[in-house]
C-alpha cells in the first residue's frame, strides 16, 4: 500500500510536467527562479487548503486528479488564441497534463455541479433581496416578518420574483430546513443566526469555494497586473492579549455586518436599474473576514513586528 501511494504521487507529477526541459526551466528547487520563489508562497497558501482537503477526505492522489482537470479549465479558459480553437493538444503542451485527461475532463459531465450552484443561488437571492427591498424591511433596515401569500408583500411574491421555475414551498422547506427562516403564526420571519451564513453542508462548501476563490482571484490579479486592479487590503496586529482580540473582533463583526447590509441595498437598487442594459454583464463580490490565532508565548528580548496595512 505504502508503494503504492508513492507511486501514484509520483506519476502524477511526471503527467503535470512530462518533459525535462519543462521541468529544468520551472524547476522549484533552484532558489534563482519565480517558480522557486512562488512555490515557498504557495506551499503557505496550501497548509489551511490542505487541513481542509484532509479533513473531508480527499487523499493526495484525488488532489492531484482535481489539480489536473483545473490546470485544463484555466488553459482552456483563459490562455485561448485570438480566433483559434483551443484544442487537446495546446492545452497539453500549456499544462503538461496528458492529452487522454485533457479528453476526458472537457467532455466531463458538469451538470450535478450547474444544479447545486443553482439551488444555492435562489436561496441567497431570496434572503438578499429580502434584506434589500423597502417593502420587506423596517426603518431601521431589519428584514420584516412575511405572511405566506396573500395581497402586498408576502414570501410568496418574493420567491417568484427571483424565480418561476421552483416553487415557494420547496424554497420554504429548504429555508425552514437549514435554520435561516422560522414560520410563526402564518408569517415567515429571518431567524437572527441566519446572518451568520448557511448551517447546511452543501452550501458552506459552496460559499468556502465562491468567496475564497474571488478572494484569491483578486489577489492574483493584483500580483499579475503592473499596478493593483482590485481593493485587497487587510489590517493586522501582533503582541494582544485575548481580550483585545475579542473586543476587536465584535467591533469588525458590527463594522463588516453594516457595510455588507448597505452595499446589499445599493447593489440591489442598482441591479434593479440595470435590468434591461446590454452592456449588464458585470459581477461583483465584496467580503469581509477576521482570523485570529495564538501564536505563543514570545521569547525574552525577542523582537516582534506590530505592524498594519489599511
Amino acid at each position: 500500500m505504502e508503494l503504492g501511494w508513492v507511486w501514484a504521487a509520483s506519476r502524477v507529477g511526471v503527467d503535470i510536467f512530462p518533459t525535462q526541459t519543462y521541468t529544468n526551466r520551472m524547476s522549484v528547487d533552484d532558489p534563482g527562479t519565480p517558480a522557486a520563489a512562488f512555490s515557498r508562497v504557495m506551499r503557505s497558501l496550501l497548509r489551511p487548503l490542505v487541513r481542509a482537503l484532509i479533513a473531508q477526505g480527499v487523499t493526495a492522489p484525488a488532489f492531484y486528479r482535481i489539480i489536473k482537470r483545473v490546470y485544463v479549465e484555466v488553459a482552456e479558459h483563459d490562455f485561448k488564441l485570438d480566433d483559434e480553437r483551443q484544442t487537446d493538444s495546446r492545452i497539453s503542451m500549456l499544462t503538461g497534463v496528458h492529452r487522454r485527461d485533457v479528453r476526458s475532463f472537457r467532455d466531463a459531465d458538469r451538470s450535478a455541479d450547474t444544479a447545486a450552484q443553482e439551488k444555492v443561488t435562489t436561496l441567497a437571492t431570496v434572503l438578499g433581496r429580502w434584506l434589500a427591498s423597502d417593502s420587506t424591511r423596517d426603518a431601521d433596515g431589519r428584514p420584516l416578518p412575511l405572511p405566506r401569500s396573500g395581497d402586498g408583500a408576502n414570501f410568496e411574491a418574493l420567491v417568484q420574483a427571483v424565480s418561476k421555475d421552483i416553487r415557494p414551498r420547496t424554497v420554504l422547506d429548504e429555508l425552514v430546513r437549514q435554520g435561516l427562516v422560522e414560520v410563526v403564526d402564518g408569517h415567515v420571519h429571518v431567524r437572527a443566526d441566519a446572518f451568520l451564513g448557511p448551517s447546511d453542508p452543501d452550501q458552506k462548501i459552496h460559499f468556502f469555494a465562491e468567496n475564497v476563490g474571488d478572494h484569491i482571484a483578486a489577489a492574483v490579479d493584483n500580483l499579475l497586473a503592473e499596478e493593483p486592479v482590485f481593493m485587497e487590503r487587510a489590517v493586522f496586529y501582533n503582541r494582544l492579549t485575548p481580550g483585545s482580540v475579542d473586543a476587536i473582533e465584535g467591533e469588525a463583526k458590527r463594522l463588516g455586518g453594516a457595510a455588507l447590509a448597505e452595499l446589499n441595498q445599493l447593489a440591489h437598487a442598482r441591479q434593479a436599474a440595470d435590468l434591461d442594459a446590454p452592456d449588464g454583464t458585470k459581477r461583483f463580490r465584496f467580503g469581509v473576514f477576521f482570523y485570529a490565532e495564538d501564536e505563543g508565548a514570545t521569547e525574552d528580548g525577542a523582537e516582534t513586528d506590530d505592524d498594519d496595512k489599511s
